[in-house]
């Protein structure tokens, strides 16, 4: 693949025009070793909830295509669409090009200007990570009800209200309500998927858009893979669906006014591998 081709650079896989063979205008995935997190005491602590690379993970690049792989197929066989097309080695996989919810600067001849490039929409099972952070009068790992935010996606992830995104005419009312509802079946799909291997979702992210070269449906782009979800052990909900062992696995701080909170017992992205694979 010449970098000429290259069509963006994420925090954890490369994108691709494909220009010759059976799959040109198509798009190649390649799912890399980098890796998000947060630095502690000078070395890397990977968690996906973070928007920082901090190093990689040997192998991680496979595990993640092979993750994704798994879920696309999965969710195809219960009527989500999605562009994915095909898995072609252990770390790549070819998807349609899509065109990603988005809207351009309405004024760039002012300085700082700047169009929204793309949304991401996250869903959250428990109370954690930046939703606790923003909003610590809730108790840690409290059940949400699969709230779903939408986030502008880049070097530094921005939230934006879903009224902002109608107000704005980022998204119609309806589009929002369509984008809301499909991620709330996936998120449905994928959270009994963990549960049945004895597992719990805490929360994830998708990014959701357009098929170029298709209708106007809005469909799940990206990826799912252990880089979008965090998941835990030992999940034992009371009956309003709230952890009851959140204070023997939660452990939040703040120093100097920022809050943080980590969740101890949070499953690697590399045991994934053998959960489903």
């Amino acid at each position: 693949m010449a970098e000429t081709d290259l069509v963006y650079r994420g925090k954890s896989k490369d994108v691709y025009n494909i220009t010759e063979g059976p799959h040109a205008g198509k798009y190649r995935f390649v799912f890399t070793d980098r890796a998000t997190g947060y630095m502690e005491n000078g070395k890397p602590v990977f968690d996906p909830g973070y928007d920082v690379v901090v190093g990689e993970i040997p192998g991680k690049g496979a595990i993640a295509c092979r993750f994704a792989t798994y879920f696309f197929r999965l969710l195809k066989d219960k009527g989500i669409p999605s562009h994915y097309i095909d898995t072609v080695t252990d770390n790549e996989m070819i998807v349609e090009p899509a065109i990603a919810l988005s809207m351009p600067a309405e004024a760039p001849e002012f300085p700082g200007s700047a169009p929204l490039l793309n949304l991401e929409f996250t869903w959250r099972n428990n109370a954690t990570g930046s939703f606790w952070r923003r909003y610590p009068f809730v108790r840690p790992c409290r059940n949400l009800h699969k709230v779903v935010e939408a986030w502008t996606k880049g070097d530094s992830d921005t939230l934006i209200t879903l009224e902002a995104l109608e107000e704005t005419g980022a998204m119609t009312r309806a589009e929002i309500e369509e984008s809301v509802e499909l991620v709330k079946n996936i998120a449905d799909i994928v959270s009994q998927e963990f549960s049945s291997k004895g597992l719990h979702v805490i929360d994830g992210k998708f990014e959701l858009g357009r098929l170029k070269y298709g209708s106007d449906k809005i469909v799940l782009i990206d990826e799912i893979s252990p880089d979008v979800l965090r998941v835990c052990r030992g999940y034992s909900p009371d009956a309003s669906g709230d952890c009851t062992v959140y204070g023997r696995c939660t452990h939040t701080g703040s120093i100097d006014g920022k809050r943080t909170i980590k969740n101890r017992n949070q499953v690697p992205a590399s045991d994934f591998i053998d959960i489903f694979l």
